[in-house]
């Protein structure tokens, strides 16, 4: 199999810039247009990487914080230019010339002459860490994040820069205005900011709305490590080491339910140690917010899904459902439910529906509801799905990717890497790729090729960067389902039109 490339986390800053309002406090969110490669069409906040340019003018400006947080803090404010169009002064965020702000958009590093030049004003006074997050590893790419606050009573009306711009839209919310659109899914925001979000409302609780008091207060020790990555509201995501496909290297465990109330656990895979140990602490703090574990469901028998489960039963316990192929191949003292099309399991005030989608293996399930739908191995943003010649069916699979898409779910939440923001895409990719696979390999029938290395050339030649073992593997996989349907025959290992 192929090696798995190590990810190297890399730096970056974000800005939590706050200004007085009619009701409160008010943050402000920037919507993400819908061409970004993550994260589209989410309300994030303004900032981006940390460069090697960062860091030498952190270095070379005496009044910069030494280290990585001098260069977070350049970096931030560089970005604060091109994207909203603002730098601090003395007297608080004003607006940068149009001209001198295509400058930056057109060369980040124009930034540091203009700033000399006087053309920038630029006051690290007030900026404040009040977190830091490194991302999970569901990623190739990864980033160790600090967000910065930055409070000002009256700023400016944030600006699009000219031309190409990562925001379509701007919008000032309370801390608890931006949780609720989140919650009732009327606002996609990113699973850290969510956590965030929180944070800071328990400390303007804690200091009677005051926001400066409330953020000194996270800044004295800012939240670092391991924290909730809710994908949606009721979707916690936790990622466990597991032997999987590259580029993958976890799996995507599931905790659904609404805080305080009853949970499934979708695909616990922990077997490792420390796995097992982060499962248990996520677990822990549902019961510790007053959850309950009601049951545990795997969306099918592969074993990169399936942990240890006498340890997990050590952890919690609770009946195991799943569909009737898996269910056979589990030795476990659990009770066990069979769960079937059509089949309900109600959360609080969700329902997940169960759909039976075949294909990638005997018994495959997702789970739907109006925030979005668990997927299992179906389709990845990062990577791909492979479709076992031993027990999957090519057509059957494809039919299930169609049966996915016609659901028209708002996200997808994949067994493996990040969440699929925009489902229909990533779908119809993956529908189109594999109607194109399938076709190929009849034609190479058909062309004389009988021989699966040189149908599986002929198939991937468009891809000549693909494993071998990979590429042959799902050309036969291609071939069995072309079999299936009466249109290929195998005599003595090698694969003839039917007549």
């Amino acid at each position: 199999m192929p090696e798995v490339a190590i990810s190297k986390i890399r730096q970056s800053a974000s800005l939590l810039v706050t200004r007085d309002g009619s009701t409160g406090v008010e943050i402000l969110f920037c919507h993400r247009v819908s061409q970004m490669p993550s994260f589209p069409n989410f309300w994030a906040f303004p900032g981006g990487g940390v460069n090697q340019f960062d860091r030498d003018t952190a270095e070379e400006l005496s009044y910069f914080p030494k280290g990585e947080d001098g260069s977070a803090l350049v970096a931030l404010m560089r970005e604060m230019v091109e994207e909203v169009g603002w730098a601090p002064s003395e007297d608080g965020l004003v607006m940068v010339s149009s001209p001198v702000r295509d400058l930056v958009v057109e060369d980040g590093n124009n930034w540091y002459q203009l700033v000399d030049d006087g053309q920038i004003p630029i006051n690290p006074e007030g900026f404040q860490i009040i977190s830091i997050r490194t991302t999970p590893p569901l990623t190739p790419m990864r980033f160790t994040n600090r967000f910065f606050h930055l409070h000002d009573s009256n700023p400016p009306t944030p600006t699009h820069p000219n031309g190409r711009s990562e925001f379509d839209e701007f919008c000032w919310l309370t801390p608890k205005q931006a949780l609720e659109e989140w919650i009732d899914c009327r606002m996609r925001i990113p699973p850290p900011q969510i956590t965030l979000l929180r944070n800071i409302i328990s400390a303007l609780s804690k200091n009677e709305g005051d926001i400066i008091s409330a953020m000194s207060d996270m800044a004295t020790q800012p939240q670092t490590g391991e924290h909730r990555i809710e994908f949606a509201p009721g979707v916690e995501c936790v990622p466990l080491s597991t032997y999987t496909l590259p580029p993958a290297t976890h799996t995507n465990c599931y905790i659904v339910g609404n805080l305080g109330s009853e949970y499934i656990v979708v695909d616990p895979a922990a077997r490792e140690k420390s796995s097992l140990e982060y499962l248990e602490r996520r677990i822990r703090a549902v019961e510790k917010l007053g959850g309950r574990i009601i049951a545990t469901v795997f969306t099918h028998k592969h074993p990169d899904h399936i942990g240890d489960m006498e340890a997990i039963s050590r952890i919690y316990q609770a009946p195991i459902w799943a569909s009737e192929e898996t269910l056979e191949t589990l030795t476990t003292s659990e009770s066990l439910k069979v769960l079937a099309e059509g089949d309900t399991i109600i959360l609080g005030d969700k329902t997940w529906h169960v759909l039976e989608t075949p294909g990638h293996c005997p018994g495959h399930l997702c789970l739907s509801s109006d925030v979005g739908m668990i997927t299992g191995d179906m389709a990845v943003m990062v990577g791909t799905i492979l479709v076992p010649p031993s027990d999957g069916d090519m057509e059957k699979y494809i039919t299930s990717l169609e049966r996915i898409r016609d659901e028209k779910p708002p996200m997808l939440f994949p067994a493996h890497g990040p969440l699929s923001p925009v489902p229909e895409k990533l779908l119809e990719r993956y529908i189109k790729h594999r109607n194109k696979r399938h076709a190929l390999v009849f034609e190479a029938v058909k062309n004389g090729l009988s021989n699966i290395s040189e149908i599986a050339d002929y198939a991937y030649k468009d891809t000549p960067e693909a494993h071998p073992f990979l590429k042959t593997d799902q050309t036969l996989s291609h071939l069995l389902a072309h079999e299936r349907r009466g249109d290929v025959v195998h005599i003595q290992d090698k694969w003839y039109l039917a007549e």
